[in-house]
């Protein structure tokens, strides 16, 4: 258990998005010094940047909340982009951790000062602040990846990425190109494909869709929810969303297992059953095995997109022309605006801020074969730096806020030994961080995410980027430290 006394630690948290918002939480509550700093005007992280049309979690709204901060007006099952926006604002206001916010503060380097334990912090414009922890709360997807297509700049009409969303840009009674088949892009699909004249999806891969059930909160259900928060848990934290949650993960490391098959069953059946045979139906088969890529939670994008002003285009993209997207074919699909769902850079994290830890080493050093972090949150050669959602933490259809929360607790008891005063820093040892990480790339290759697709999840030498055990060997990985893995230095806090 943890010193529940003020420390006089001075923390860092860069990103003021989901996981920045629980470190200014936790660290609120313990009475401790902390700033935030976020490169933005305003809070949300990626729920800040993305404003498209359909913008939904795909985890149920009651599950994709903090534990501790029980929801009751989400409007249905899964929430909207705005609505999830509004929770984080206004547990800002709750927990009163607005004036620890410092806007428009992009973090561009940190530098380790091995004499003094501490890191020093540089802003853009060039300002200096030094602190004792930096806890990274700057998330995954937050860098836009623009596709590589000869002409993009040449397009008459509105262009734009879907974290860039244009809301000049004609969609109503309009031609629009959307290029990208992820979670986006079908989100955008079954959104927008009533309002525009014709929507051509360019799409280089079909994908598995997972049929989940939908419905909407009455007025009377928020009221019962307001009423008792045990309504609230017994959805979040019921067998059935966790043991989805389980069977997933188990799933991802078993690939021949029960519970791959019934995985991979569901989607099939969905698939068959959901379209009629002909040209469609072809152009939507994967030819991967379900779950090689983040499989796609949808209610409704099989109906969505045999809409009649949909076309799925799964020709090659030539070049991009004024008018429109010319393909190998020759054939001119003429557009008034082109979007671009075309992910993110998963592997950037801080990144571009320069990060130097011990000895001079960089983070670009430390990470020029892939990024990585001892069991997704600490990073040898980098004391007193802790990641949360870092490299190599569990992916897939579930809450990455109770993943950050677990994580939380694993800092927490690190910095404690800070607190008490038996080290000034801490950091895994590089034998410990690299057992792991031999032990996890291993592991990786095994799961469905290494089984034969393209996917964000895959590194430059396609290995899966992610946690490949399952989800209770992680909350076991989370709950307590192991102490023989890491190195302490110093032995007494200052004053």
């Amino acid at each position: 258990m943890t010193d529940p006394t003020p420390s006089g630690l001075r923390f860092a948290v860069v990103g003021a998005g989901m996981a920045g918002i629980l470190a200014a939480i936790k660290l609120q509550e313990r009475g401790e010094r902390y700033t935030v700093f976020e490169k933005a005007g305003r809070i949300g992280g990626t729920w800040r940047e993305n404003r498209y049309p359909g913008l939904t979690c795909d985890v149920p709204a009651h599950a994709y909340t903090f534990s501790f901060a029980p929801y009751p007006e989400w409007s249905a099952l899964y929430a909207t982009g705005p609505e999830i926006q509004r929770y984080f604002e206004g547990l800002v206001d709750r927990y009163g951790i607005g004036p620890a916010i410092r806007f428009n503060a992009e973090v561009t380097g940190l530098d380790w000062d091995e004499t003094g334990h501490t890191w020093t912090l540089t802003l853009a414009g060039g300002e200096r602040q030094v602190f004792d922890v930096v806890i990274v709360a700057s998330g995954v997807l937050h860098h836009p990846r623009l596709p590589e297509i000869e002409g993009l700049d040449s397009f008459a009409g509105p262009a734009f990425h879907t974290a860039r969303w244009n809301d000049d840009a004609p969609i109503a009674g309009a031609r629009v190109g959307l290029i990208g088949s992820g979670s986006t892009g079908i989100q955008i699909v079954t959104a927008i494909n009533k309002q525009v004249d014709r929507l051509v999806h360019f799409q280089r891969s079909p994908q598995w869709i997972m049929p989940v059930p939908y419905h909407t909160y009455s007025d009377e259900d928020r009221a019962a929810f307001r009423a008792d928060p045990a309504l609230i848990d017994a959805i979040r934290f019921s067998d059935e969303y966790m043991g989805n949650v389980r069977r997933f993960t188990r799933a991802i490391m078993d690939i021949d297992g029960p519970d791959m098959k019934q995985v991979e069953d569901i989607c099939r059946e969905h698939f068959e059953t959901s379209l009629p045979e002909g040209e469609l139906k072809e152009k939507l088969r994967p030819n991967y095995r379900a779950a090689c890529k983040r499989l796609i939670y949808s209610w409704c994008y099989y109906q969505e997109v045999q809409h009649p002003a949909v076309h799925v285009e799964t020709g090659r993209i030539a070049r991009v022309e004024p008018q429109g997207v010319r393909m190998a074919d020759g054939t001119l699909h003429e557009l008034d605006t082109l979007i671009l769902a075309t992910g993110f850079q998963a592997d950037r994290f801080i990144r571009p801020a320069g990060v130097t830890g011990q000895g001079g080493l960089t983070l670009d050093q430390f990470w020029a074969r892939r990024p990585t972090a001892h069991y997704a949150v600490t990073l040898p050669g980098f004391p007193n730096f802790f990641m949360l959602n870092g490299p190599t933490g569990p992916v897939g259809n579930f809450s990455l806020i109770d993943i950050a929360e677990r994580q939380w607790d694993y800092i927490d008891q690190l910095v404690d030994l800070i607190r008490r005063g038996g080290a000034r820093s801490v950091a895994p040892s590089v034998a410990a961080h690299a057992d792991y990480e031999e032990r996890r790339i291993a592991a990786a290759r095994r799961t469905i995410f290494g089984s034969g697709c393209t996917s964000w999840y895959l590194d430059d030498e396609g290995v899966p980027a992610s946690w490949p055990w399952s989800y209770d060997d992680f909350a076991d990985a989370m709950s307590r430290p192991r102490l023989e893995e890491y190195d302490l230095f110093g032995g007494q806090v200052p004053a």
